[in-house]
């Protein structure tokens, strides 16, 4: 008899990823999707897999969805960074995680992987890596997806206390082909357009999408109970991916560092100007003043425990820009 595999957020872009992949292993997968969620990102699957629609803000919803489960990849969440403040963020990050897990326990679930964020981890500075145990310093930004993100993991470790068998996984900043809403992919988009004519001073840990999946499956094999697995590649300044990307597109465009204090300037000027759609929607003080930070990290412990491997990231942008450019999804 298969093992029942639910994925919550199965409808993301790593929850579609993992989706496809359990999938075509042949596995029975569940994938927990609102009832008003595009299914677009499940389509070349979606008669292999069983949908159950429901909502992680539902307490009950989740539990039915779950029960009768034996391993659990809770992928969902809302991914915010803008200047205003998202009462969603709680709901679905902080709240959503308690009702996912408190409901894992109760059905007697087998295992649990839990999808978190860099962000839950921390600011490195430019010339170290951050690691699992270092110390969690995001509050010194005023970021709520932060804080939800890091709030679920101390859920995770609670619930790891009452006996629920729980690890989590820490994706980097995730390309990759299958990013239908393009949440990373946005910035290939903007460079490809020409809508980035300035770039933050800080830097970013970048990880193609599949070997995420390879991870969150190695995690639910052989992850230990209550670890947290960070799952990154190369570490790389924004101005060293812009270059990438241009590289990679044939599109280039001269551009130029731009520090925080400058970057509120032109926010506050473009509120005034038409040409405001000329510049990448990423473009927030809330976001810049992030990606001005160094988000650098160190994944070797799930290359020695989980058996991470590695590939330049020049190789998931080339792949995430020719995966768009196919369905015309660059226009």
């Amino acid at each position: 008899m298969r093992k029942k595999i639910v994925v919550t957020g199965g409808t993301g872009f790593i929850g579609s990823r993992l989706v496809h992949r359990l999938a075509a292993q042949g596995e029975d997968v569940h994938a927990l999707v609102r009832p008003s969620s595009d299914l677009a990102s499940l389509k070349e699957c979606i008669d292999n897999i069983t949908l159950v629609f429901g909502d992680v803000t539902d307490p009950s919803s989740v539990f039915k969805a779950i029960e009768g489960a034996d391993e659990v990849y809770h992928c969902a969440g809302i991914t915010y960074m803008g200047d205003r403040k998202n009462p969603l963020l709680q709901r679905i990050n902080v709240d959503g995680t308690s009702h996912v897990l408190e409901a894992c326990r109760r059905a007697g679930v087998k295992r649990v992987v839990h999808v978190s964020s860099i962000t839950a981890v921390g600011i490195s500075g430019p010339n170290r890596k951050f690691n699992e145990e270092s110390r969690w310093n995001f509050d010194m930004i005023d970021l709520e997806y932060a804080r939800t993100k890091y709030a679920a993991e101390e859920i995770v470790a609670d619930e790891v206390k009452k006996g629920l068998d729980c690890v989590i996984v820490v994706p980097a900043f995730v390309f990759g082909a299958g990013d239908i809403n393009f949440n990373a992919g946005r910035i290939i988009k903007d460079v490809y357009k020409r809508k980035m004519p300035f770039y933050p001073m800080g830097g970013i840990c970048v990880v193609d999408v599949e070997i995420v999946v390879d991870c969150l499956i190695a995690a639910m094999q052989r992850g230990r109970t209550g670890e947290r697995y960070i799952v990154g590649g190369d570490n790389v300044s924004f101005r060293e991916l812009a270059q990438t990307i241009m590289q990679v597109t044939g599109v280039h465009q001269s551009s130029f560092p731009l520090p925080v204090w400058a970057a509120h300037v032109i926010s506050f000027l473009l509120r005034f100007s038409r040409g405001r759609n000329k510049i990448s929607k990423l473009f927030n003080i809330t976001m810049f003043t992030v990606a001005s930070k160094f988000l650098y990290f160190d994944s070797s412990k799930a290359q020695l425990e989980l058996g991470m491997r590695y590939e330049p990231f020049e190789k998931s942008i080339r792949r995430t820009f020719e995966w768009y450019r196919e369905r015309g999804m660059l226009k």
